[in-house]
Protein backbone atom coordinates (compact mmCIF):
# COMPACT_ATOMS: atom_id res chain seq x y z
CA UNK A 1 0.00 0.00 0.00
CA UNK A 2 2.83 2.60 0.79
CA UNK A 3 4.64 1.38 -2.41
CA UNK A 4 1.27 2.66 -4.39
CA UNK A 5 1.18 5.86 -2.96
CA UNK A 6 4.99 6.52 -2.74
CA UNK A 7 4.51 5.95 -7.12
CA UNK A 8 1.39 7.90 -7.56
CA UNK A 9 3.17 10.49 -5.41
CA UNK A 10 6.65 10.34 -7.84
CA UNK A 11 3.98 10.11 -10.67
CA UNK A 12 2.22 14.15 -10.22
CA UNK A 13 5.34 15.24 -8.29
CA UNK A 14 7.28 14.73 -11.99
CA UNK A 15 3.81 15.72 -13.55
CA UNK A 16 3.79 19.04 -11.65
CA UNK A 17 7.30 19.54 -12.23
CA UNK A 18 7.11 18.96 -16.68
CA UNK A 19 3.72 21.74 -16.22
CA UNK A 20 5.99 24.00 -14.06
CA UNK A 21 8.34 23.59 -17.01
CA UNK A 22 5.77 24.39 -19.75
CA UNK A 23 6.12 20.97 -21.46
CA UNK A 24 3.33 20.61 -23.15
CA UNK A 25 1.25 17.26 -25.53
CA UNK A 26 2.16 13.93 -24.94
CA UNK A 27 5.89 15.04 -23.75
CA UNK A 28 4.52 16.14 -20.38
CA UNK A 29 2.99 12.48 -19.43
CA UNK A 30 5.83 10.88 -21.20
CA UNK A 31 7.94 13.06 -18.81
CA UNK A 32 5.47 12.20 -15.82
CA UNK A 33 5.71 8.38 -16.36
CA UNK A 34 9.63 8.79 -16.35
CA UNK A 35 9.42 9.65 -12.68
CA UNK A 36 7.52 6.94 -11.97
CA UNK A 37 9.75 4.55 -13.38
CA UNK A 38 12.60 5.50 -11.83
CA UNK A 39 10.76 5.25 -8.54
CA UNK A 40 9.59 1.94 -9.01
CA UNK A 41 13.39 1.22 -9.84
CA UNK A 42 14.48 2.46 -6.89
CA UNK A 43 11.91 0.40 -4.82
CA UNK A 44 12.67 -2.44 -6.45
CA UNK A 45 16.83 -1.96 -6.28
CA UNK A 46 15.84 -0.85 -2.15
CA UNK A 47 14.23 -4.78 -2.10
CA UNK A 48 17.02 -6.35 -3.10
CA UNK A 49 20.02 -3.63 -1.13
CA UNK A 50 19.19 -1.59 1.54
CA UNK A 51 22.27 0.73 0.02
CA UNK A 52 20.77 4.09 -0.73
CA UNK A 53 23.31 4.97 -3.46
CA UNK A 54 23.14 1.94 -5.38
CA UNK A 55 19.25 2.12 -5.34
CA UNK A 56 19.82 6.47 -6.98
CA UNK A 57 22.72 5.21 -8.90
CA UNK A 58 20.50 2.34 -10.69
CA UNK A 59 17.49 4.29 -10.67
CA UNK A 60 19.06 7.37 -12.20
CA UNK A 61 20.85 4.75 -14.89
CA UNK A 62 17.10 3.63 -16.02
CA UNK A 63 15.65 6.84 -15.97
CA UNK A 64 19.05 8.30 -18.33
CA UNK A 65 18.42 5.54 -20.98
CA UNK A 66 14.72 6.35 -20.93
CA UNK A 67 15.11 10.20 -21.23
CA UNK A 68 17.62 9.29 -24.18
CA UNK A 69 15.42 7.30 -25.68
CA UNK A 70 12.46 9.86 -25.27
CA UNK A 71 14.51 12.84 -26.32
CA UNK A 72 15.14 11.04 -30.20
CA UNK A 73 11.74 9.67 -30.33
CA UNK A 74 10.46 13.12 -29.84
CA UNK A 75 12.87 15.21 -31.29
CA UNK A 76 13.52 16.96 -28.20
CA UNK A 77 16.30 17.71 -25.94
CA UNK A 78 17.31 15.02 -23.25
CA UNK A 79 16.87 17.34 -20.17
CA UNK A 80 13.07 17.98 -20.97
CA UNK A 81 12.53 14.47 -19.63
CA UNK A 82 15.50 14.12 -17.86
CA UNK A 83 15.08 17.26 -15.26
CA UNK A 84 11.29 16.72 -14.74
CA UNK A 85 11.68 12.73 -14.28
CA UNK A 86 14.37 13.00 -11.86
CA UNK A 87 12.24 15.27 -9.38
CA UNK A 88 10.94 11.80 -7.23
CA UNK A 89 15.25 11.19 -6.61
CA UNK A 90 16.27 14.60 -5.73
CA UNK A 91 16.95 14.28 -1.75
CA UNK A 92 14.49 16.61 -0.57
CA UNK A 93 13.91 15.39 3.01
CA UNK A 94 17.74 14.73 3.89
CA UNK A 95 18.70 18.52 1.98
CA UNK A 96 15.71 19.99 4.56
CA UNK A 97 17.17 18.09 7.78
CA UNK A 98 21.00 18.89 6.51
CA UNK A 99 19.82 22.90 6.41
CA UNK A 100 17.89 21.99 9.69
CA UNK A 101 20.55 21.02 11.76
CA UNK A 102 22.92 24.43 10.18
CA UNK A 103 20.28 26.27 11.67
CA UNK A 104 20.09 24.81 14.84
CA UNK A 105 24.10 24.73 15.06
CA UNK A 106 23.71 20.97 15.60
CA UNK A 107 27.34 20.13 13.91
CA UNK A 108 26.89 16.40 14.58
CA UNK A 109 23.54 15.83 12.69
CA UNK A 110 24.84 18.57 9.95
CA UNK A 111 27.99 16.56 9.10
CA UNK A 112 26.18 13.32 8.98
CA UNK A 113 23.10 14.38 7.13
CA UNK A 114 25.14 16.44 4.58
CA UNK A 115 27.52 13.49 4.07
CA UNK A 116 24.53 11.58 3.14
CA UNK A 117 22.93 14.18 1.03
CA UNK A 118 26.22 14.33 -1.39
CA UNK A 119 26.78 11.39 -1.66
CA UNK A 120 23.47 10.83 -2.90
CA UNK A 121 23.64 13.87 -5.10
CA UNK A 122 26.77 12.01 -6.51
CA UNK A 123 25.33 8.50 -6.91
CA UNK A 124 22.90 10.20 -9.00
CA UNK A 125 25.08 12.72 -10.64
CA UNK A 126 27.30 9.41 -11.80
CA UNK A 127 24.65 7.25 -12.71
CA UNK A 128 23.39 10.09 -14.95
CA UNK A 129 26.79 10.91 -16.32
CA UNK A 130 27.71 7.30 -16.99
CA UNK A 131 24.50 6.32 -19.05
CA UNK A 132 25.06 9.29 -21.02
CA UNK A 133 29.11 9.01 -22.03
CA UNK A 134 27.59 5.00 -22.82
CA UNK A 135 24.63 5.70 -24.57
CA UNK A 136 25.93 8.58 -26.80
CA UNK A 137 29.26 6.27 -27.59
CA UNK A 138 27.02 3.54 -28.59
CA UNK A 139 24.71 5.57 -30.73
CA UNK A 140 27.43 7.25 -32.40
CA UNK A 141 28.99 4.05 -33.50
CA UNK A 142 25.66 2.59 -34.49
CA UNK A 143 24.62 5.37 -36.68
CA UNK A 144 28.52 5.56 -38.21
CA UNK A 145 29.37 8.94 -36.71
CA UNK A 146 33.13 9.58 -35.87
CA UNK A 147 32.19 12.64 -33.77
CA UNK A 148 31.07 12.79 -30.18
Amino acid sequence: MQEGIQLLAALFGSLGFSMLFNIRGQKVIFAALGGFLAWIVYLLVEKVTPNPYLCGFTASVMLTLYAECMARVHKTPVTVFLVSAAIPLFPGAPLYRTMNFLMHRNWEGFAEESVYTLLFAVSMSAGITFTTILFRMVWNWSHGQRRM
